[in-house]
């Protein structure tokens, strides 16, 4: 059942699934308009498209924005050397996503959709995947009607900058996806437009309560218009 007068707001929509997600967004009959929160303007103009610059350290000074917001999609997401400490990618990968979730739900949000990562665990002894498991579980406290966590693989696509250890890795995983089947499906490296796609179809679909997708569930769900 669409709802042809839905608002999106997607965090992250500058990195390489946000991007994605965005357009896919913007170009779909349910959704009337489509708000972006971002550190820098993306060079993209819509008619249903409202961009809101931020900093995401004060973002409780602009609650406003997320009202009469229907979907919350969240897409951020950084590396440990990216963002220069282990202290600052928390800062990014936990404390803005459970910020900007904070503020959703008391503005009558009542439905998430947040990309996580594979082997995520609050009780791992890793710490970029204790991380993920513990924003994971600060965002299945906040009590949203529906959140919806998915956790892919490595992600392919043009990222338009280099992470040449990501890179080598996508290209052994591309080699080795025809083996990949069965039992070690789950490691399938993911095109980011299959997860962008998942979310969507997720989303349209507005089941209730906390739900987890793993790799190999998100292949299935990215299929164009599911």
């Amino acid at each position: 059942m669409h709802h042809p007068e839905r608002k999106a707001m997607v965090i992250g929509a500058t990195g390489l699934v946000g991007g994605l997600l965005v357009h896919s967004l913007l170009g779909h009959p349910a959704y009337s308009e489509v708000r972006i929160l971002v550190r820098r303007r993306l060079d993209l103009e819509h008619p249903g498209l409202k961009q809101y610059v931020v900093d995401f350290e004060q973002l409780e000074g602009q609650g406003h924005l997320f009202a009469g917001i229907d979907d919350l999609y969240c897409c951020l997401g950084t590396t440990i050397k990216k963002a220069g400490s282990q202290d600052q990618f928390r800062e990014v990968d936990y404390h803005y996503p459970v910020r900007a979730a904070t503020l959703a739900k008391q503005h009558g949000v009542e439905q998430m959709l947040v990309i996580s990562s594979m082997g995520a665990s609050a009780d791992s002894r890793v710490f970029y995947s204790r991380t993920k498991g513990e924003m994971e579980d600060a965002l299945s406290s906040i009590g949203f009607r529906a959140l919806h966590i998915f956790r892919p693989s490595l992600i392919l696509g043009d990222r338009g900058e280099k992470r040449p250890g990501e890179q080598f890795a996508a290209h052994v995983m591309t080699f080795l996806d025809r083996w990949m089947k069965g039992r070690l499906d789950k490691y399938r490296a993911i095109q980011a437009s299959t997860i962008a796609q998942a979310m969507r179809n997720v989303a349209m679909v507005q089941t209730k309560g906390n739900h987890v997708y793993p790799n190999e569930v998100i292949h299935v769900l990215g299929v164009q218009d599911a």
